[in-house]
């Protein structure tokens, strides 16, 4: 027979467990989850996420670390509420003697067509040249790897976005004369290619891995990763053919990769890791943030993935609102796994950004 002191305390135990049950979880939030929990290469980074067919289908790079050869592109699928063990589907075998580490796929569904996966291959980003493989079952299996044409490298970290007249606009960039920016488009499904030259000659910004947002009146705007610790933007009046000057945004960038996307209730929406730091110098990847905006000028912030230590790498977003409207979001957790979080934006509770500071 159990004793009174027990009973009191199983009792207390109890309540605590319920109370603890019953607190509300983050408003919007409607799930946060890995990927994978094990996985046969220690290093992961740079994933990104489609809808195909019905289902969510990611991949990111992984291997022994980032820039070594044995770094290949792997894929898993949402298949019945449940993500699918992860499959190497693309490397950078050149040879029985030679390999390449693969780079930053990007996964884009198009309205019509095959899913398409872009992935970089060679020893470094200044080196590196794109490639193409697509699936017609949303992922299951994919085509031969092509590659694409000199000088054309695909959407270098974030999706593409379709245009009003059906091109498939590929923001894109390089770091072999300076961090630039350039777009790159196709109206066949990656067989023939258009690009822009650079919109920047690296100096006064530094800048990299375009995202895009639209807006009223056929506007474009897109946001930066830079060198010079803001989020930096340009906006284009001609479907993305020319660029005017980049400036600063209002929002801090500690020199690492940002994903965004513009709602289906026209609001614009950005992860990324809200971090102050020095221009030239590289800063913490923790936390990690979610804002919206309504003009792509004023930020209010809405929801914190990742908190941190500071010595923590939560980094590299990936963003997409599928069919029902819900936002997914996958990212690098510590370099170790793939994180999926799913957002309700009907939900998010909003609360201004003044001054670059995130409200507390």
């Amino acid at each position: 027979m159990r004793s009174l002191k027990t009973i009191v305390y199983l009792s207390l135990l109890f309540s605590c467990s319920v109370a603890i049950l019953a607190q509300p979880a983050a408003p919007g939030l409607i799930k946060s989850e890995y990927i994978y929990e094990t996985a046969p290469f220690p290093e992961c980074h740079a994933s990104t996420l489609a809808e195909s067919k019905g289902t969510l289908v990611t991949a990111w790079f992984g291997g022994t670390k980032e820039k070594h050869p044995d770094v290949g592109i792997w894929v898993s699928r949402l298949e019945q509420g449940k993500w699918t063990t992860p499959v190497e589907v693309a490397n950078g075998v050149e040879s029985a003697s030679k390999r390449y580490p693969t780079w930053n796929p990007v996964l884009h569904q198009p309205k019509t067509g095959p899913l398409l996966l872009f992935y970089k291959v060679g020893p470094s980003p200044s080196t590196w040249w794109g490639m193409l493989m697509t699936s017609s079952d949303g992922g299951k299996t994919w085509s031969k790897p092509m590659r694409l044409p000199d000088g054309i490298a695909g959407p270098i970290k974030n999706k593409p976005i379709e245009l009003n007249n059906g091109e498939l606009l590929c923001p894109s960039s390089t770091e072999d004369k300076g961090w630039r920016v350039h777009f790159e488009r196709t109206a066949d499904a990656g067989k023939t290619w258009q690009r822009t030259e650079a919109i920047n000659d690296g100096k006064e910004f530094g800048v990299i891995q375009p995202t895009v947002f639209f807006h009223p009146g056929g506007k474009l705007q897109s946001l930066f990763r830079s060198q010079q610790g803001v989020v930096v933007e340009s906006w284009s009046d001609d479907n993305a053919k020319t660029w005017g000057k980049l400036s600063a945004s209002s929002l801090p960038n500690p020199n690492s990769g940002i994903d965004g996307v513009t709602l289906k209730d026209g609001r614009h929406l950005l992860v990324y890791n809200h971090v102050a730091v020095k221009p030239k110098k590289w800063g913490d990847r923790a936390p990690l943030n979610v804002a919206i905006s309504k003009d792509g000028k004023t930020w209010d912030a809405v929801f914190v993935l990742e908190t941190g230590p500071p010595s923590a790498e939560y980094s590299y977003p990936a963003v997409i609102q599928t069919q029902d409207g819900m936002v997914h979001i996958t990212y690098t957790w510590n370099r170790k796994k793939v994180k999926h979080v799913v957002l309700d934006p009907r939900k998010l509770k909003l609360r201004p950004i003044t001054n670059g500071v995130w409200p507390e």
